[in-house]
């Protein structure tokens, strides 16, 4: 039985080389040698084209397809809450999440929670007790997404972020950190994400 890689059949090499002998016996050994150089060149575009091929099939990915994992960190300020503001352009919506992002891999989540305030704000947390775990299904600009978010109660290690009302991410001046009244998210005037985090809160 003959073994295919890729669509490409050893049998196909024969034919190749009795039509190389064929033109030198014919045209003389140098247009053999350009026979040769012609076969490699259709042969080099012709594999590229297939792995290419290959690439692009299983290259399709569905945005939706991934579950991320993240972990939020509930800093409260007495009724308030410190959050980043967001805007999705599709929905044309502005809507506010607490602070947090991405658990890589063998990483606890707490440990997450805690490098991400010293990327995003250089704050040093103290992480209490978590307060629950929520599972998030949404479109974001148009997109489907998927998130396990840890959701932990916590608190600045130093007092002056709690004096401060307008704080800027560090890798993103463009994103703006506040303080937003629960009343308000309870009122439904202002969104809060992941989906039944104003519930959770409010239940405490």
């Amino acid at each position: 039985m003959s073994e295919v890689v890729m669509g490409f059949s050893p049998w196909a090499v024969p034919p190749v080389g009795i039509a190389v002998v064929a033109v030198a016996g014919v045209f003389g050994a140098g247009w053999a040698w350009l026979a040769v150089g012609v076969l490699v060149v259709v042969g080099v575009v012709w594999l590229g084209w297939a792995v290419l091929r290959e690439q692009r099939s299983d290259s399709v990915t569905d945005m939706g397809s991934t579950i991320r994992p993240i972990a939020l960190g509930v800093i409260r300020r007495g009724d308030e809450l410190l959050v980043f503001e967001g805007r999705d352009e599709v929905k044309g919506e502005t809507y506010y999440r607490p602070l947090g992002g991405g658990i890589e891999f063998g990483e606890r989540a707490v440990d997450a929670l805690k490098r991400e305030l010293v990327e995003e704000l250089d704050a040093e947390l103290i992480v209490g007790e978590r307060l629950g775990v929520l599972e998030n299904v949404f479109i974001w600009q148009g997109k489907p997404g998927h998130e396990i978010a840890f959701v932990f109660a916590a608190a600045f290690n130093e007092h002056s972020f709690y004096v401060r009302e307008d704080l800027k991410i560090l890798d993103d001046d463009s994103v703006t950190v506040r303080w937003i009244a629960m009343t308000d998210f309870r009122a439904g005037t202002k969104i809060l994400y992941p989906n039944g985090l104003t519930e959770l809160l409010s239940s405490e």
